[in-house]
Parts: C-alpha cells; structure tokens; sequence
C-alpha cells in the first residue's frame, strides 16, 4: 500500500508502467501512418478476443505541446484485455501547430481506420473516443466544433470519455496553452462548451479528485451545458487521483487501487 500512496505516473515515466505491462492478450501494429507527415501514426492494439467489443480511439494529453503514443503502451493493455482494440495516436504539437490542426488529425485518423479496417481486423461500426487532458478536449473538439466536420463516421461514434478535460477556459496568456491557440481569436470562438449540438452520443467526464491542473468547472460546465441541448452525460469524480495519476491509474498494474478503470469499463459497456 505505502507502494500505491507514492504512485506518481509521470514521476516514475510512462515508459516504466509500459515496462511493467502485461504482453499478453492483444497484438500490436506499430507506427501506422493515417497521414503523410511525420507525427501522423498511429499503434493498433488488436483484442485476442474472438468477439471484440468495439473500437477505442485514444488522444494524450501533454498541454497539445508534448506528449507520444509510445509511452501509452499501458493504455492499449488496459483496454484489449477486456476485448476492445485500441489505437492510440499521435498528432501535430504545439507551437509549430495550433488549433484546430489537432482536430484535423483526429478526422483523418478515424478515415484511416475506418477505410483499412478490414485488414488491419478490426470494426468501426461502434467507437469510443477517450481522451485525457489536451486529449479530452481534442475529443470533444471533434464533434462540437466551431466548424462542423464532416465526419463519415458520426453516427458509428457512441460514447466520449474525456479524462480530467479542459472545455472551458481562457487560453489568452495561459502559460500552458497559449501557444496552442490562435491568442487574436476569443476562447468562447473555440471552447467545444459553446458548439454543443443534440446528439446520440453518451458523455461520460471523469474529474480527478485532487486535480491542481485543470479545474472540475470545466467538466462540470459542459455537462451542463449538454445536459441543456438533451444531450447524456455524466461526470464522474475519480477518489485520490491527481491530473497525472487518473491517467496511469488505468495501468493493469495500478487499477485495482484505483476506481478509474472500473469506471470507465462500465462506461463503455453502457454505451457500446
């Protein structure tokens, strides 16, 4: 238990949790290219489950500046032992790029995997997007945008899981988002808290309980403004959890301390 206490997933690395990560009950497909530029890959983590339960798309985190799919391998784990594929993709960083190019990548990953599915053995008939911090709010971003993409693939998208999310802030003089966003166009043309259309898809917002990061208003603010279209939600609060630990406390080697992946697990079962 004293192990638990001092968990600190970004202390001790994503690469170590990977590195402790059980290999077994999925394949992976390395470096997957859904676009033409470099950081456009993606890995594949293929259930070994002959009636797999539908697909996760998941986003990291990293304030859109930092952040590789390759420290993720845990999350891939997490999820394919209980029968879901995962891909876990990178996208284009911060300052170099800013929004709404993350949200492109996001489009063009789903048309990838949506147009490859059947070689790479998988199905996009029932996805789940998750995300966590900057990821969570690329997620939202993809459906509640201030221009609306053009996605094939809308209606097959059944559930968001936005982890410790950001949705609703000012980003001018932020000193870990200002050089994500565009400082001359007013957060409130941007933050998917104002673009909430009615929809099918089941939210479910997980808040880290200690979160010094990103405040719980912004979860609770979009699950608000969701509720107001008719739209599902629910915002889950995560026990002895900072903005870092929810993250790593999916891990096979942390979760049973922790409430994160139960939670969401069900999330899915619901949803998918």
């Amino acid at each position: 238990r004293s192990q638990v206490k001092a968990f600190r997933p970004y202390n001790l690395g994503g690469y170590a949790i990977n590195g402790l990560t059980p290999k077994k009950g999925y394949s992976v497909q390395k470096n997957l290219a859904y676009g033409l530029k470099p950081r456009q890959r993606l890995d594949l983590y293929v259930s070994d489950q002959q009636d797999t339960k539908g697909l996760i798309l998941f986003v990291h985190g990293g304030a859109w500046s930092r952040g590789d799919k390759d420290t993720y391998v845990f999350v891939g784990e997490a999820f394919s032992r209980y029968g879901y594929d995962v891909a876990v993709l990178n996208y284009h960083l911060a300052p170099e790029f800013i929004f709404p190019r993350y949200v492109d990548d996001l489009v063009e990953a789903l048309d990838f995997l949506e147009q490859h599915q059947t070689q790479l053995g998988i199905s996009t008939d029932k996805i789940a997007l998750m995300g966590h911090s900057a990821g969570a709010f690329n997620i939202a971003s993809l459906i509640y945008h201030p221009s609306v993409y053009q996605l094939k693939l809308k209606q097959n998208i059944k559930t968001i899981i936005g982890i410790s999310g950001p949705y609703h802030f000012d980003y001018k003089d932020d000193p870990l988002a200002q050089h994500a966003f565009d400082q001359l166009i007013p957060y409130d043309q941007v933050m998917p808290y104002y673009f909430v259309e009615k929809n099918h898809i089941q939210h479910y917002l997980l808040i880290a309980e200690n979160d010094q990061i990103v405040k719980h208003s912004n979860s609770l603010d979009l699950c608000a403004q969701l509720h107001s279209q008719g739209n599902h939600c629910e915002v889950i609060n995560i026990p002895n959890t900072g903005h870092i630990t929810i993250m790593g406390s999916v891990s096979s080697v942390f979760s049973r301390f922790y409430e994160t992946r139960p939670q969401i697990l069900n999330a899915l079962a619901r949803s998918m």
